[in-house]
């Protein structure tokens, strides 16, 4: 690796307008139009054949055939016995700490009293089914299994479905055995060998049954589909929201590091390897003011990238147009970046992160300080790591107790609460043309409400003026 990894993005000097800085932001250029026409094909297939082109898709993409697309409850129930004991340790920790924070995330039930007789509650509604998605190809990610399970099941969830993609080096063509141990961990026993387009398929449309391990209807239809994936399953996702709920249409994994001189150069290496790992298209970005800095950290680069396991994945993404060194002129510069980026994870490592965090409108999720790297996130440290990506943190937030449940409005009106309000609402509904609306309320009073010529005096007699 040279000095030159990663590309700077200079804008030190510079007025830029909103738009400007925006479009100044690196990003990956994800080519959905060419994903949105292979996938197309695939959702239409799996709606009109079911498990039959589950079991086509598994063998073209993911070069094997499952037996069993529904994973048994045995071979479930008995995963957490392979287990390496560390890690299962490790799962169980991080199960504890994200149900301690769900716990607390999930939102009250309230009502608001408007006058005598008059009231606005609200309630909070689980979603009856959710298909939760966990990817596979260049890792394994048991961590994905927990940060969809855990809301979901503190919100109330009463039916939960978790695809990912079958094993394809061992485990009989069903998912990686660590996989199933954290749904058993969990309680969580309704599991499916299907990856990419065709689970999202498969949850959105259900699948009918083509051979008899599979009974009848192997998956029926889900309500809401959550997690991550490649673009593949995203663009899936995104092809049916709107007869199903989604919880985001997600890019590729990202970090932002804002840092002033202070930062320590090799920390802040690390922590751009430890995203660059992920994926080529994973973006790696350094916010700072100090050219100092930028440069002890290509140097940290330069030594550390050649050691690490997936160094060449690493520099596909170090180099790539996602990723960069994005100087600044000064902390309000760096702060004002950070916003546009929208990063998924933003790391703070300034002399006051506390007042730089209270400028920060836009970021999925916000690590402060020097010992809270990403990766603790991703794991342990109690947050959820399914989070906002490609600058869509601007507007939405990442997964929690919230994606699973919906608030309903109650409205209860006494006869005496309407009736203060009936001549009103009338003159509303009226002024807009709409006089059926204000014969509804109107009904419940006077004798004829489509008498105009004594709608008045009947109103008065009623009580209504």
């Amino acid at each position: 690796m040279s000095e030159q990894t990663m590309r700077t993005i200079d804008l030190r000097g510079r007025r830029l307008t909103r738009a400007e800085l925006l479009a100044a932001m690196p990003r990956a250029d994800m080519g959905t139009s060419e994903a949105t026409d292979l996938v197309r094909p695939i959702l239409e297939d799996v709606r009109r054949r079911g498990a039959a082109a589950l079991r086509d898709f598994e063998e073209k993409f993911d070069h094997i055939r499952p037996k069993n697309l529904r994973v048994p409850v045995e071979a479930i129930e008995r995963a957490p016995h392979g287990l390496d004991p560390e890690v299962r340790a490790a799962i169980e920790e991080s199960v504890k700490r994200a149900r301690a924070v769900a716990a607390n995330q999930v939102p009250k039930d309230f009502h608001t009293d408007l006058a005598p007789g008059a009231r606005v509650a609200e309630k909070w509604v689980p979603i009856q089914r959710v298909g939760l998605y966990v990817p596979g190809g260049k890792a394994v990610y048991p961590s994905s299994v927990i940060m969809n399970v855990v809301p979901a099941q503190a919100a109330g969830v009463e039916s939960l479905a978790i695809a990912t993609p079958p094993s394809r080096t061992a485990n009989d063509g069903l998912p990686d055995r660590t996989i199933l141990a954290t749904c058993a961990i969990l309680g969580v026993h309704e599991v499916y060998a299907v990856g990419g387009a065709q689970a999202i398929a498969m949850f959105a449309y259900g699948a009918r049954g083509s051979e008899p391990q599979d009974g009848e209807v192997l998956c029926d239809p889900v309500d809401k589909i959550t997690g991550p994936g490649n673009i593949f399953v995203a663009t899936a996702k995104r092809l049916v929201s709107g007869m199903v709920g989604i919880d985001a249409v997600a890019g590729p994994t990202e970090i932002a590091v804002l840092a002033d001189s202070g930062a320590t150069p090799d920390w802040v290496a690390a922590d751009l390897i430890g995203q660059a790992e992920h994926d080529e298209l994973a973006g790696s970005v350094l916010i700072t003011d100090s050219p100092e800095l930028a440069a002890g950290v290509q140097k940290a680069l330069d030594r550390r990238v050649p050691r690490t396991e997936h160094a060449e994945r690493v520099v596909t993404s170090l180099t790539g147009r996602q990723s960069g060194v994005i100087l600044t002129d000064g902390l309000d510069q760096s702060i004002d970046v950070a916003n546009a980026y929208a990063a998924e994870h933003l790391e703070i490592q300034t002399a006051d992160p506390d007042a730089v965090i209270a400028r920060i409108r836009n970021a999925g999720a916000i690590f402060r300080g020097p010992y809270s790297p990403v990766p603790l996130g991703d794991y342990m440290s109690g947050s959820n790591h399914v989070l906002p990506t490609s600058g869509t943190a601007r507007f939405a937030s990442g997964l929690g107790v919230h994606t699973f449940l919906k608030p309903v409005e109650v409205i209860e009106y006494d006869e005496a609460g309407l009736r203060e309000l009936a001549a009103r609402i009338n003159a509303f509904a009226v002024s807009e043309d709409l006089p059926a609306h204000g014969e509804c309320v109107l009904s419940r009073f006077v004798d004829d409400p489509y008498d105009k010529a004594t709608l008045s005096d009947q109103e008065t007699k009623a009580g209504l003026k």
